[in-house]
């Protein structure tokens, strides 16, 4: 895996670090993980502020199904605020904030070594998603007049989800170190998965000291194909540690750019309405509340056993990066803001979680329905059957995509 060498670069044996006061604390990983940590520091100011940046790697594990070894990255700012990324589905394990204390709290679901993700990976937790994030219709779709069948792995073998039983968050990522974050890339196989084209496909990780994560997804393939990346984190802004149902209700949503929505049928599949979300529980353009309006009487909510909708982003162009959601803990004082230049998001309050199969977490203890959110920017699911925006790669074009995660604390 590159890593950049570099003379300013300074690698040393990794000691409990203190950022402005606030205590870091590493992972605590299994006892079969190496411990083949470095550090690397940035100091220098090129075009961007990198001082206090550092990015540590340790052993996730090993990969039973490949035999691989499995990384973990932990890029820290100097606010103190740290995220975890594993080269297994290029995925984000843990994010930790400052909370209004001056407390840094996890704030995402996760485990502590590769082992659960590999084994049981009940709801992608953190997962980079692709090749096409969220449902199409029987696993079937046309490119060019050519029709393509995908694995149907949901809704009882009729429609096709986040990549299927070997999508991209099952792959373990060749990882690239960057000044302020890691470069993840796969390179898919012709007809790997059903979908054509030998895709290379990159997510780039880059934290800055505003608090912001950048997750920049790129794709280009030698055939016209299909790609929609996003990433499933779930999070809970009082501490992932929060793990019992319905822990995450009493979070405040704002989604204050969409004013529509698209309707599902009864195994949520779009069918092509856009509703309005006026006079309707999916109305977040002013915040309030999660159990204010989660058990309102709505079939939309019934299909999904509460919030799990694609949200439309209003003055969608394709480039402009638009604020989408807004999501604040009062407990913490923790605020999750959202970006994106995709068309919408899923808004997903974890109906589905606390399965008998699913592992225990951090914790020790198993996350439970309704425990956390998910904001999901994406193209419209099923879009490629149902709507005009489709997500085709075409063979020489580039795909270019970006979500903002940015983290503040109100006192």
């Amino acid at each position: 895996m590159p890593i950049d060498f570099n003379s300013h670069v300074m690698f040393t044996i990794p000691k409990p670090a203190v950022y402005n006061n606030i205590q870091h604390n590493q992972t605590n990983l299994n006892t079969n993980i190496q411990s083949d940590t470095f550090i690397k520091n940035v100091n220098q100011k090129i075009d961007k502020d990198y001082s206090g940046m550092i990015i540590e790697k340790k052993s996730f594990g090993k990969i039973e199904k490949t035999g691989e070894m499995a990384d973990l990255y932990t890029i820290t700012n100097k606010n103190g605020l740290s995220v975890d990324l594993s080269t297994f589905g290029a995925t984000i394990t843990s994010i930790k904030v400052p909370d209004k204390n001056g407390k840094l709290k996890d704030i995402t679901q996760g485990y502590t070594s590769v082992t659960p993700y590999e084994k049981s990976p009940v709801g992608h937790a953190g997962g980079t998603i692709g090749p096409c994030a969220n449902k199409i219709d029987n696993g079937t779709f046309k490119i060019n007049d050519k029709e393509y069948k995908l694995e149907c792995n949901k809704d009882n073998g009729k429609t096709h989800s986040h990549g299927g039983s070997e999508g991209f968050d099952t792959k373990n990522w060749k990882a690239e170190i960057l000044k302020d974050g890691v470069k993840f890339t796969y390179l898919k196989k012709d007809m790997e998965g059903g979908h054509p084209g030998n895709v290379t496909a990159t997510v780039t990780y880059q934290l800055d000291n505003d608090n912001k994560l950048h997750i920049k997804y790129h794709a280009e393939s030698d055939k016209d194909t299909l790609i929609n990346m996003t990433n499933h984190t779930y999070f809970n802004l009082d501490g992932a540690e929060n793990t019992e149902e319905n822990a995450v209700l009493d979070h405040i949503v704002e989604l204050p750019n969409s004013s529509r929505y698209t309707v599902n049928n009864e195994i949520a599949i779009p069918t092509g309405e856009l509703a309005s979300v006026k006079d309707t529980p999916f109305d977040f353009k002013k915040a309030k509340k999660i159990k204010d309006v989660i058990h309102q009487e709505s079939k939309q909510l019934e299909i999904g056993s509460g919030f799990d909708q694609n949200y439309c982003i209003d003055d969608y162009d394709g480039k402009t990066i638009r604020k989408i959601a807004k999501v604040k803990s009062e407990k913490t004082g923790i605020i999750l803001k959202v970006s994106t230049n995709l068309p919408g998001f899923q808004f997903y309050t974890a109906n589905h979680l606390g399965k008998p199969e699913q592992p225990e977490g951090k914790d020790g203890k198993k996350y439970e329905k309704r425990s956390a959110f998910c904001i999901e920017p994406q193209f419209y699911p099923n879009a490629i059957n149902t709507f005009d925006e489709k997500p085709i790669l075409k063979q020489g074009e580039t795909y270019d995509r970006e979500i903002i995660y940015e983290f503040d604390t109100e006192k």
